[in-house]
């Protein structure tokens, strides 16, 4: 008999020891000995960047003389609609460097110029729409993080940080340059990224670098390496190398980014007027050419948007993603294999994912805002191993004591993409409470499953939360394997949360629960009838309650037919079923007077959504789910519409609506959201949130100014504005609080 001394933590460690079976499998070598990363192929593309002594002007004319005799990194590849082939439009990249940054020339010729798509100038745009350059910087090249950088004809500023191959975070803001030009010949784009803005190992003359072009009207999209459907762009693994980066410097490392903020409050209630005036200070120091230091003091978040409005029509909690500028820097490091994998879009995500560390749990509380005293965080590399480490120290409100938290996380990078890891964190920001959290995850992932050109991951997870005043089962384990290519798609997810298993500074959307999902989607891309790719899944998720073994839920949806055409449009469901069966342990208020009693519920719902091309002037989408609803049936109907006026205008309205007739009650949910936004110059731009719910009553209007002096210098004013509605409904609105914020940071380099 084997003793082990947690039966959770045996449960924990099977599946781990189950996933480095797969080694063999996954093409990796047994075991999990520390390894350099794999040594590029012949087949790897690279290019040399060129120094220049000579002075380079930011205009996106590239008339200095360098730029016409220094190499080209050579012909772009076409992924889609045709992979392998020659790109139908010609594009001519050059790189070159100086003592203080990277410039990188992009020339984007095109047989029709006026056709050039470029719709939005604000920073950090989606720029899903436009045509666009996206470049990556593997300054480690460790084939899983990178620096992204991206524009589009009209001269965005998108940049952010790729952690672990996949998960591209768009909040950081660097200090760099891009200017681009329309032609007769097309459109060119210039790039200067500071090597003070990035972190890369000193001595290392060679990065990972890849490049890609997409010219929306044509659906095409074109790349410098790993140009095939399975390869997305941000899976560095199959990126490039440029070369020749000797002896770059980084300066001290030190940016100093002091800020003076000011705020008026109207309070309604009591018709009284708050002003208030601060200062704060942010400090960026690279301990090491890898390692990057951050401190915060009197943290200001007054230029923050505000949540999207959501209506909680299920019986576990809604995530509400991070948008603190301190906090999603580097947020990257502490993302653990709790969470996963992603669904194929219009698919509701598992509702299962667990967050260890969930950095809205700092600084807020039952809404309301917890005032920062100070942060620390230091994050980057020590040779293989990735690093996190953050402190924070919240002060004292009349709702809640100021407390100190903290969070470790380290993950020692494996073979060419996967890693081991473990968290630790300190604190619970609920009064009165404290707690840890620890535990450790394996992701072991590969693009040559069984030696060809596939991509493959296994992720395992375990993790213990241990709470003053709590005592009993709470560990939680998880296991998932994914097998996401172009053609075909399949994944298997086991998931286990006990009652008493509460990460203090984590997330958890429902525990006392085992979860299992399964799900594969075919994906063919047929020559007829001006299709660029079809979709077929399938997806089927039960829980089971830990306390008493019985079902607690399951689903099973089935798309029989989701269209992608070549013009952008898509009928992405025509009546896909979704079989749903419910077990309620106690009663469940859906909606104020509407109670469901405890007992078994089945029923069946149909979904159609179809969705207009975005690159149109016009556009928009509707989504219409019918059919039965626990004891009655509903209607849910999601439509909106975008206008553009290119490149300065865009408009876009959104109705969420719900109509449930049970026999506990009848009741509406609604949500309806506008955005108006209006650029002036990629530097300068004016949005406009106005968003109004029929559970709160509550009508909300946030206007944002944001000016960017040049980079690193940034002025934002931001207007609230709430009003509630008559108690009976219709037009009639009362004012409510009104707030105007200001903010100024300016960056001081050395």
């Amino acid at each position: 008999m084997h003793y082990y001394p947690c039966p959770a933590l045996h449960r924990w460690f099977v599946p781990v020891v189950a996933a480095l079976g797969w080694a063999g499998l996954l093409g990796l070598p047994a075991g999990v000995a520390i390894a350099q990363p794999a040594p590029l192929t012949e087949s790897t593309r690279s290019a040399p960047v060129t120094f220049t002594a000579g002075p380079i002007t930011i205009d996106g004319l590239l008339d200095e003389p360098i730029w016409s005799t220094a190499p080209k990194i050579g012909t772009l590849i076409q992924r889609q609609p045709l992979p392998g082939l020659a790109p139908t439009e010609r594009t001519d990249v050059t790189l070159l460097h100086d003592a203080d940054n990277l410039y990188i020339g992009v020339v984007a010729y095109d047989s029709e110029p006026r056709r050039v798509i470029g719709t939005q100038m604000s920073r950090d745009a989606a720029l899903g729409a436009d045509d666009r350059i996206e470049i990556l910087l593997d300054t480690f090249r460790d084939q899983r993080n990178a620096f992204y950088f991206a524009t589009n004809p009209s001269g965005a500023l998108v940049d952010g940080l790729l952690s672990s191959g996949e998960q591209l975070n768009t909040n950081w803001d660097a200090i760099w340059h891009v200017r681009t030009r329309r032609t007769d010949h097309g459109w060119v784009a210039e790039f200067a990224i500071p090597f003070k803005s990035l972190s890369f190992p000193a001595g290392q003359p060679v990065w990972g670098f890849n490049v890609s072009r997409s010219v929306y009207r044509k659906l095409e999209e074109i790349r410098w390496s790993g140009a095939r459907l399975q390869t997305p762009f941000l899976q560095m693994s199959e990126a490039g190398q440029i070369t020749n980066l000797d002896g770059l410097k980084q300066g001290i490392g030190l940016d100093v980014r002091p800020y003076a903020a000011g705020s008026w409050l109207h309070t309604d209630a009591t018709g009284k007027d708050t002003l208030r005036g601060r200062g704060g200070l942010d400090v960026f120091y690279n301990v090491t050419p890898s390692l990057k230091l951050t401190g915060t003091i009197n943290t200001d978040f007054g230029e923050t948007e505000v949540d999207a409005r959501q209506i909680n029509l299920s019986r576990f909690s809604v995530l509400l993603p991070e948008k603190r500028s301190f906090f999603l820097e580097d947020a990257g490091v502490f993302n653990f294999a709790s969470i996963g994998p992603t669904p194929a879009g219009g698919i509701a995500a598992v509702g299962a994912d667990i967050y260890p560390f969930f950095s809205r749990q700092v600084g807020l509380a039952g809404g309301q805002e917890v005032p920062i005293d100070a942060g620390l965080k230091l994050t980057g590399k020590a040779g293989r191993t990735d690093l996190g480490l953050l402190g924070v120290r919240t002060g004292d409100t009349s709702f809640v004591e100021g407390k100190t938290f903290l969070v470790g996380r380290a993950k020692q990078n494996l073979f060419e993409q996967s890693y081991v890891g473990i968290i630790f964190t300190d604190g619970n920001p609920a009064p009165g409470k404290s707690g840890q959290t620890f535990g450790a995850d394996l992701h072991l992932a590969t693009s040559h499953f069984l030696g060809g050109q596939r991509n493959f991951f296994i992720d395992a997870f375990g993790l213990r939360s241990v709470n003053r005043g709590v005592s009993g089962d709470d560990w939680s384990y998880g296991f998932a394997a994914k097998y996401p290519n172009d053609r075909f798609d399949a994944q298997v997810a086991i998931r286990e949360i006990p009652k008493d298993f509460r990460p203090g500074l984590g997330f958890v959307q429902r525990s006392n629960v085992r979860m299992f999902r399964a799900a594969a989607s075919y994906n063919p891309r047929p020559d007829f009838l001006k299709i660029q790719q079809m979709f077929h899944d399938i997806y089927y998720t039960r829980f089971e309650r830990l306390s008493t073994g019985q079902t607690e839920s399951w689903d099973l949806y089935i798309t029989p037919l989701d269209w992608h055409f070549k013009s952008g449009d898509a009928v992405h469901t025509v009546a896909d079923p979704n079989w749903i069966y419910e077990r309620l342990f106690e009663p469940f208020a859906i909606a104020p007077g509407v109670v469901l009693r405890p007992g078994e519920y089945r029923f069946t719902r149909f979904k159609t959504s179809l969705a207009s091309a975005t690159k149109r002037r016009v556009s928009g989408s509707v989504n219409i789910s019918w059919g039965d609803y626990w004891s009655g049936s509903a209607e849910q109907i999601t439509t909106s519409v975008t206008y553009k006026l290119p490149p300065w205008f865009t408009f876009s309205f959104t109705a969420n609506q719900t109509f449930a007739r049970l026999p506990e009650g009848h009741f509406t949910a609604r949500i309806h959201t506008a955005t108006v936004n209006y650029s002036v110059s990629p530097y300068l731009s004016f949005s406009n949130l106005v968003q109004y719910d029929n559970r709160s009553r509550n009508l909300g209007l946030q206007s944002r100014v944001r000016w960017t002096l040049q980079p690193g210098r940034d002025l934002f004013l931001v207007y609230g504005q709430g009003w509630i509605q008559d108690p009976n409904g219709g037009t009639s609105f009362r004012p409510q609080d009104s707030k105007i914020s200001t903010k100024f940071q300016y960056t001081f380099r050395f």
